[in-house]
């Protein structure tokens, strides 16, 4: 359920003439620049982008940029950019900018679907030449990467069929792999939670708490640790309930001391068309405080009103 839905009948020449009117002469409009964003969906502020520069005759991303600055003008840029272009983006910056985001890899591998992942997978070689899976190897290393490459394929069984026989030794087998040996066999998570469908996983988890008398994430807590245990546990989130998943994504961006601003705007931007209604409502129910007053309390200015408008109502 999304919170951005775009609008039923839009001229894109008037948004365009709208845009430049709100960065044109002295100063800039931020709330006008805001409001028409965010009533557009994606692909009505593609045809924006396009007809500013037929109508205009200049770049509109250049002049948001001009004009725009810090975390703000990240939210816009990240409006403009295509969907697929923008978990591109994300990607490259998460592996070749200062240090590796493990936690946005995970983040992006683990909850896209294997039509998304594929997208992104083309997009990611025409933008930089490389394959995702080769930069994912040249700057991670063990079974992480592993598990990255692996969800990288986009691969994963999208069926509904649960075949009982296969839980029950899945299960079995993730319990022997884990809890029963001394050691872990990380194979053996990985070719089950990164391959199964949702449907069969599910009825894994059920039969595995009954195996093992624990659930399958305190398995992955006590078994694994670091990148890994935040990756397997991201897949479980990911197939349990996803909107949970992206609310404890925010949860943790904004709680306690400074903001991991980069979280919190991909979240918000990439989830806005999607489910971020669902999202707002597992984050009530979890957290005991709406998302729209953690973000009110923990951004300013033009970024607060902003990603205020992507989050939609209070709750």
């Amino acid at each position: 359920m999304a919170t951005v839905k775009g609008v039923s009948t839009f001229s894109a020449e008037q948004e365009a003439q709208a845009l430049r009117k709100a960065m044109k002469g002295f100063g800039t409009d931020e709330d006008a620049i805001i409001e028409t964003l965010t009533k557009l969906n994606v692909s009505q502020r593609q045809q924006v982008l396009i007809t500013y520069k037929s109508t205009i005759g200049r770049d509109l991303i250049d002049d948001l940029k001009s004009e725009l600055s810090g975390n703000f003008e990240r939210v816009i840029i990240a409006l403009m950019t295509p969907t697929t272009m923008y978990d591109v983006h994300e990607l490259r910056r998460a592996l070749k900018g200062a240090g590796t985001d493990e936690g946005c890899l995970i983040e992006i591998l683990a909850s896209r679907t294997n039509m998304e992942i594929r997208h992104i997978n083309e997009n990611y070689k025409l933008q930089y030449g490389s394959t995702l899976e080769d930069d994912i190897v040249s700057d991670t290393s063990s079974m992480f990467r592993r598990v990255l490459v692996s969800l990288a394929t986009g691969n994963r069984d999208e069926g509904t069929f649960v075949d009982e026989a296969l839980a029950q030794q899945d299960a079995q087998c993730l319990y022997e792999a884990g809890e029963k040996k001394w050691g872990t066999d990380e194979v053996q998570f990985m070719s089950i939670l990164c391959t199964r469908n949702r449907c069969h996983l599910l009825r894994v988890f059920d039969v595995y708490r009954v195996i093992a008398n624990k659930d399958i994430t305190e398995s992955i807590k006590s078994e694994m640790s670091g990148d890994l245990e935040d990756a397997l546990l991201a897949v479980v989130k990911c197939m349990r309930n996803k909107p949970a998943y992206f609310a404890e994504r925010l949860y943790k961006s904004m709680k306690g001391l400074g903001t991991d601003d980069s979280t919190l705007i991909r979240v918000m931007v990439s989830r806005s068309e999607i489910d971020m209604l669902y999202i707002r409502r597992e984050f009530l129910a979890t957290y005991g405080k709406s998302l729209h007053s953690f973000i009110k309390g923990d951004c300013s200015g033009d970024y607060r009103k902003v990603l205020l408008r992507l989050c939609g109502g209070e709750d």
